[in-house]
């Protein structure tokens, strides 16, 4: 049967007919169709579609084959077809998000384990060296103490609110680690935010920036947060990513607390803190405990400081305004980047920034 079989590449969004039929296998298998999804690989038994796999830039999802069809070589057949797909736009290295009990299924076809929510979801990668790498990199900055704290930030732009969160932070431990999360779904590019936040922090003792990456807040550990439309992240979305943190991340550099601003604003953020209390600081097999600590976000004139508010004003020209919101170094980088060539990106549904606004 299997050999009969054709395989074509869909666009949802340009073939809503067969959009639909695949929304329907997906959801006879129990799953949803996410609306980030770019491309379908799909197969074809005659005019039925059977099997479908979902690519979302370099994250494999919505995999599901019909019942009638399982068992065969047709799982590897998918996944060949799908990270063929990914290399012709140069996506070599995948992630991909399965139920647990599907994990064995993509293990054949050369994916192995990161992290499990039981009974939700696990992610995977398409190389047994990936995460080992990226954690041996970080390796190299690790520092002795007994107290190592971390900071997360978008720095949408970097704000006086977060050199306030770094300055508590470091107040409280003995080295922090600053993470600036690498994916360009911000207003401002991801250079110009790393850029500012090296420039802010220049000259701090005890202070390491590092750059985002693939394996922090990103499409692949945390697709809700940038998908469009998301009002309300499940647990299990927020937990991948914290899980990441705390199984791989932390144990690399010696990470004993994570720092985090309150969040007055935006509601997926807020709901991402509190998860931090849960996935971190419990009990699990997912590496030991790290104490979450909230620090009272900084205020100007009663409102508590925003990136969005940043924004704002930066798109209506008021740098008098933005002097009280920002170092005078993201100030000065503004002025020469973003002064006359500002527009607002067109806005993907997700927030600007985590964390720290």
């Amino acid at each position: 049967m299997n050999d009969e079989l054709i395989f074509e590449t869909l666009n949802p969004h340009e073939d809503p007919r067969a959009a639909a039929e695949v929304i329907r296998l997906l959801r006879a298998s129990g799953l949803g169709a996410e609306t980030d999804i770019q491309l379908f690989v799909i197969a074809r038994d005659a005019r039925r579609i059977v099997a479908c796999a979902g690519l979302a830039d370099d994250v494999v999802k919505c995999v599901t084959i019909a019942p009638e069809y399982r068992g065969s070589s047709l799982a590897l057949r998918l996944m060949h077809e799908v990270q063929l797909l990914a290399m012709k736009s140069g996506q070599s290295h995948l992630f991909l998000y399965t139920k647990p009990g599907n994990a064995y299924l993509f293990e054949g076809c050369g994916f192995h384990k990161l992290v499990e929510v039981m009974g939700h979801a696990c992610l995977m990668e398409n190389t047994p060296v990936g995460i080992r790498d990226y954690c041996d990199s970080l390796q190299a900055f690790r520092q002795e103490g007994k107290r190592i704290g971390s900071v997360v930030i978008n720095a949408n732009p970097f704000t006086l609110g977060h050199l306030y969160l770094v300055r508590q932070a470091l107040r409280r431990c003995d080295w922090l680690h600053v993470f600036v999360v690498a994916e360009d779904a911000s207003t401002m590019r991801y250079a110009d935010r790393l850029d500012m936040v090296r420039a802010g922090l220049a000259g701090m003792a005890r202070v390491t920036v590092h750059g985002g990456s693939r394996y922090l807040i990103s499409r692949a550990t945390f697709p809700g947060y940038f998908i469009k439309d998301t009002c309300i992240v499940e647990a299990c979305s927020t937990a991948m990513d914290l899980l990441m943190f705390r199984k791989y991340i932390a144990p690399a550099l010696g990470i004993t607390h994570r720092f985090v601003g309150t969040e007055p604003f935006c509601e997926l953020t807020r709901k991402y803190n509190e998860d931090m209390f849960g996935w971190l600081e419990s009990a699990t097999e997912d590496g030991a405990p790290i104490q979450v600590v909230e620090i009272p976000r900084l205020e100007v004139s009663g409102r508590a400081i925003s990136a969005s508010d940043v924004r704002r004003q930066l798109a209506q020209g008021d740098f008098a305004a933005m002097s009280t919101l920002v170092p005078a170094t993201t100030l000065s980088h503004l002025r020469a980047r973003y002064a006359v060539c500002f527009r607002p990106r067109v806005d993907r549904g997700a927030p600007e920034l985590l964390e720290v606004k």
